[in-house]
């Protein structure tokens, strides 16, 4: 047995309590670094040196401490349910900014939306219904009609822009995907690379796993470890990235609101680029694309309902009156759509209010037209017919009100449950100061522990080599 093993021994405890130093010290400097999981030093006992003979025996201590490694403390069931529960959310959160913004076009209940600004049409009806000879009141109809003809108009073209700004959000996103995926599969090589020289790679990893999590949020992804510390990343059951290998998504399908809704088959889709075939996408992209597909069109095709309502019930009763000469009407509206909606009569003579001709042959009576006013309050009463444009309205409204109060309950109650997998997280892989503080005294009181054996031991040579041998000196 060597004598000097001893001071081995306590140099592998100076050089694993200095490791652990070195580890503590780069947790408390990450302490609020997102997506760095803390670390550990693992120690290894070093046993005591093989024989060279069946019957040989080591009478000396064992060779000290080494470090086995430095471990990345994450919870892999947790992080997998991170993941899932950030795509359900940020899903939630796209479909809820959706409504919101649609909400916003119509602005119900409020002076300024269009279920107001119809009641003040057929009020000015009414009113022209009363007065049928009030020319003032016969405009008022036509400016009330012009605003609501504006209304429509300019609520197709906010639900088209906000059509088109989520189709670029879309785009970008996807880019984004794109990029990270390339990043993913740099990462996945440098850490195979690292793992095989020997050298640390966990804050790699980290940035790698945190690339990982976002794509989760934008297009729904999940991630499957190796057993050599790279992953891949899939998109249903397709890999997306593979090794360091990164396939690449495209937006494919019309470019506008009207194209969409014209489409046969073919609507907004993201795509695998390489094969064209769709990819199974969640996350925020998959609530742009349901957006795309779904939301958005079918409340600009429940505004063409009304639209087109509007001017068939009231070019109906409106061509079967009578203007203010006794003259036979035309149509108040162009159009069968909300986006081309317009107003034809600028003349208020020519407001239909009268249901009865003049008689043939006979004048009006002193050169006054007819005081009839029946048409006036036909078209007066549309407002509160049970099939009218109105009640389609507002059935449009309740449904977006209902869809937008169960979007948020939603996004309320995912919200929580996402926080607490986040809670969960970071209790597992977060840095906590006061037990890395515990672990800082813990290695110095260590390190000095093992420099008190290498000063005994130093004693205790000397005394050998200097203090014995002096008999007879």
């Amino acid at each position: 047995m060597s004598t000097f093993s001893g001071l081995n021994t306590a140099l592998t405890s100076l050089y694993a309590q200095r490791r652990g130093l070195d580890i503590t010290g780069q947790n408390i400097a990450n302490a609020n670094t997102e997506g760095y999981s803390r670390q550990r030093v693992e120690l290894q006992s070093v046993g005591a040196p093989a024989v060279p003979a069946m019957w040989s025996t080591y009478g000396g201590s064992a060779g000290g401490v080494t470090v086995s490694g430095v471990q990345r403390l994450r919870d892999n069931f947790l992080e997998a349910r991170a993941s899932t529960e950030q795509a359900k959310l940020s899903n939630l959160a796209g479909g809820q900014e959706t409504l919101a913004g649609i909400e916003r076009v119509f602005q119900e209940p409020g002076k300024t939306g269009l279920q107001s600004q119809l009641s003040d049409m057929w009020g000015a009806w009414g009113d022209v219904a009363n007065q049928p000879t009030n020319e003032a009141a016969r405009s008022a109809i036509l400016q009330k009609t012009e605003t609501v003809a504006d209304s429509l108009r300019q609520a197709n073209g906010t639900l088209e822009a906000q059509w088109s700004a989520t189709r670029e959000q879309l785009v970008t996103t996807v880019a984004d995907v794109n990029a990270n995926a390339v990043t993913i599969g740099e990462l996945n090589q440098a850490i195979l690379t690292a793992s095989q020289a020997g050298i640390p790679s966990n804050e790699l990893a980290d940035q790698r796993d945190q690339l990982v999590l976002g794509l989760a949020n934008k297009v729904g992804a999940t991630s499957k470890a190796r057993e050599n510390g790279t992953v891949d990343v899939y998109l249903g059951g397709t890999a997306l990235v593979r090794g360091n290998r990164a396939d690449t998504l495209a937006v494919a399908g019309p470019t506008t609101l009207s194209a969409e809704r014209a489409a046969a088959g073919k609507p907004v889709t993201v795509e695998w680029a390489v094969s064209g075939t769709p990819a199974q996408t969640g996350g925020t992209s998959g609530s742009y694309v349901a957006s795309l597909t779904t939301t958005i069109p079918n409340f600009a095709g429940s505004l063409d309902t009304i639209a087109k309502s509007i001017v068939d019930t009231v070019n109906a009763a409106h061509t079967t009156g009578y203007d203010l000469d006794g003259n036979s009407s035309n149509n108040m509206f162009s159009g069968t759509k909300a986006a081309d909606i317009k107003v034809l009569i600028t003349d208020p003579r020519k407001v239909a209010a009268s249901a009865e001709g003049p008689t043939p042959g006979v004048p009006p009576l002193g050169g006054v037209p007819s005081s009839d006013s029946r048409n006036a309050a036909a078209l007066a009463g549309i407002g509160v017919k049970v099939d009218g444009p109105d009640s389609t309205y507002r059935t449009m409204i309740v449904n977006l009100g209902s869809l937008a109060r169960t979007a948020n309950s939603r996004l309320a109650i995912q919200t929580q449950v996402a926080d607490q997998i986040d809670g969960a997280r970071d209790a597992a892989a977060g840095v906590n100061l006061d037990e890395e503080m515990v672990n800082l005294l813990s290695y110095q009181r260590g390190y000095e522990a093992a420099a008190r054996v290498m000063t005994t031991v130093d004693a205790t040579l000397d005394t050998l080599i200097n203090r014995t041998g002096l008999v007879g000196r």
